[in-house]
């Protein structure tokens, strides 16, 4: 097969594998981020590691500030979050007490998470970020970034 025999299908699916190669080069962690995702896994409490979110650094920043992964913010409220975390949940009724405990339970974890990252040398703080992808993936639309 020569060059001008390649198909126009041929070049998309290699256009598509350079893009998601790229896309992946690019969101990458840094060797530093990984170093405390792997500390977060070893020292995680049972529950943080079995949460249906995996709260995850994405990158440290040059003065010390851990940017974190989560799924809530105030575009993305915890309801909408909760629904996708708990499906059998209420998240219509903001009284509801299985919808008060799974608030409480998001809460606590992505706390259990910040605090073992900020314990660790050279950490001076960790910045929240929302996790577009995790979301994107579970079919919950974004407002543009």
């Amino acid at each position: 097969m020569t060059f001008k025999q390649i198909r126009i299908w041929q070049w998309l699916l290699v256009l598509l594998a350079l893009v998601f190669v790229a896309d992946w080069a690019i969101q990458r962690p840094d060797a530093r981020a990984r170093g405390l995702n792997d500390i977060l896994e070893a020292t995680a409490s049972p529950a943080l590691r079995a949460y249906p979110y995996p709260f995850r650094v994405l990158r440290v920043q040059q003065d010390g500030v851990a940017v974190m992964g989560t799924p809530r913010n105030f575009d993305v409220p915890a309801r909408r979050v909760i629904a996708v975390l708990y499906p059998g949940i209420d998240v219509s009724n903001p009284n509801d007490p299985a919808f008060v405990e799974a608030q409480q339970t998001l809460a606590a974890r992505q706390s259990e998470a910040r605090g073992i990252v900020e314990a660790q040398p050279g950490i001076k703080g960790v910045k929240w970020e929302l996790d577009r992808a995790w979301l994107g993936a579970r079919g919950i639309d974004l407002p543009p970034p």
